[in-house]
């Protein structure tokens, strides 16, 4: 449905069904699928000693190096008869959380504005930052979260959940259009070629300059709504040409011919950050 077209701002990130009963069609993954993408991303994963899991160098660029956040990136589809006024007190309510819980140390939102049309008919998105895992620890099972779950819940058709370290940073732009994609990648991708898409994609900013900002992380939600979907990657424009400079760039279709051959699935969603 295409319902936030009537109301612009709107982004996401929510809570686990058990905590607001939501769950949707969008949440219901196969749990072992989900399993094995994750332990194939955990392989990768830097323990902070510049080794991953299994022992080996992970050489692939990475946050480190930059004070790390906990991200919580939440994505709604609403149900067929959702009213604007509906969707006004939804995000109004999601919004003034930051106000009721303190570990919310940043909230920025709006709606899909991508040209790809990957987004899986999720249009709303929300990005929420903590400080760390306590701080997410506080916000799920809060009373002001489990509130606004109720205002959500009789009106959420889908709702899709990704958690990740990010980084702080101190660029300075007037404007951020958000161009998050996640990554779901085949049951026989081996470890050596998730890490090989990995550097590549991380090392476009130095290729392509209307990259302004660039964070990635592997999957870490304790919520089960992230569809199987193990890698995030938010990418950060200035302008809607900036975007366009980006998607046909040389480099970015070296990248894509890199990621196309252990790709099971991408989801990708635009939106200008609003606070």
């Amino acid at each position: 449905m295409n319902l936030s077209r009537y109301f612009r701002p709107l982004v996401i990130f929510i809570a686990a069904s058990t905590l607001i009963g939501c769950e949707g069609p969008a949440d219901r993954a196969d749990q072992t699928m989900k399993k094995e993408n994750q332990a194939k991303a955990d392989s990768n994963l830097d323990r902070g000693d510049g080794q991953t899991n299994d022992g080996q160098t992970n050489d692939a660029p990475t946050n480190d190096g930059d004070a790390k956040v906990l991200r919580h990136a939440v994505f709604f589809d609403y149900k067929e008869g959702t009213s604007v006024e509906d969707l006004k007190k939804i995000t109004t309510a999601f919004a003034d959380l930051q106000n009721k819980i303190p570990a919310i140390i940043d909230f920025q939102w709006g709606e899909n504005n991508s040209p790809e049309n990957l987004d899986d008919g999720f249009e709303h998105c929300f990005l929420l930052t903590f400080q760390d895992e306590s701080g997410r620890d506080e916000y799920l099972p809060h009373a002001d979260h489990k509130a606004f779950g109720g205002i959500l819940r009789p009106h959420l058709d889908g709702v899709f959940v990704i958690d990740y370290w990010g980084k702080t940073t101190n660029k300075k732009l007037d404007k951020r259009l958000k161009h998050a994609v996640f990554f779901k990648f085949k049951e026989d991708a081996t470890a050596d070629q998730i890490q090989e898409v990995e550097q590549v994609f991380a090392a476009l900013p130095e290729k392509i300059s209307s990259i302004k900002d660039f964070e990635w992380g592997l999957n870490n939600s304790p919520e089960s709504h992230d569809a199987g979907f193990t890698h995030c990657f938010m990418v950060t424009f200035d302008s809607e040409e900036g975007r366009k400079e980006y998607l046909p760039h040389p480099d970015h279709k070296a990248f894509v011919e890199v990621l196309k051959p252990v790709l099971d699935k991408v989801r990708v969603l635009d939106f200008w950050a609003n606070r």
